[in-house]
């Protein structure tokens, strides 16, 4: 896939998708074995495909988020985020995320004079960022439950 294409919003899959992603997630799931490998044969044409498992796994992944009618996008672990970018994808504005760079709370390199930041490190801030935020709304909810707040 191309940098452009990565960029691009991915399309809503279609009714007729959803269901036929809906149908196929399951199949494979259930086809799924424990080896590394697994053997495709495509339905046109009398050849076998040899595929990593893991790959499958990703498919199937990819196919539940359709049957769901949701978009899906993929993009490699390494891939450099523009600033807005990386805000989109953390759900915060350019401003505040620029913030976080220049405090040291998320790494990013420059290209020229722009700054960009690796996709696995907005996933590990974000992980991070959402353990946090996990651990405190289970904090509030042991106290509610010592205070007899009923909740």
């Amino acid at each position: 896939m191309t940098a452009a294409r990565q960029m691009l919003p991915p399309d809503l899959p279609t009714p007729e998708e959803i269901q036929l992603a809906r149908t196929s997630s399951r199949q494979i799931a259930a086809l799924l074995g424990q080896g590394d490998t697994a053997r495709l044969r495509v339905h046109n044409g009398e050849e076998t495909i040899d595929v990593p498992v893991s790959a499958l796994r990703l498919l199937a992944d990819i196919l539940v988020f359709m049957g769901e009618g949701k978009a899906v996008n993929i993009m490699p672990s390494n891939a450099a985020l523009t600033t807005q970018t990386a805000a989109d994808f953390l759900n915060v504005s350019r401003p505040y995320l620029v913030g976080l760079l220049e405090k040291g709370e998320i790494p990013f390199h420059t290209a020229g004079t722009h700054r960009r930041v690796y996709f696995q490190d907005a996933l590990a801030y974000k992980e991070q960022r959402d353990a946090e935020s996990h651990q405190a709304l289970e904090e509030l909810a042991a106290q509610a439950q010592e205070l007899g707040m009923g909740y």
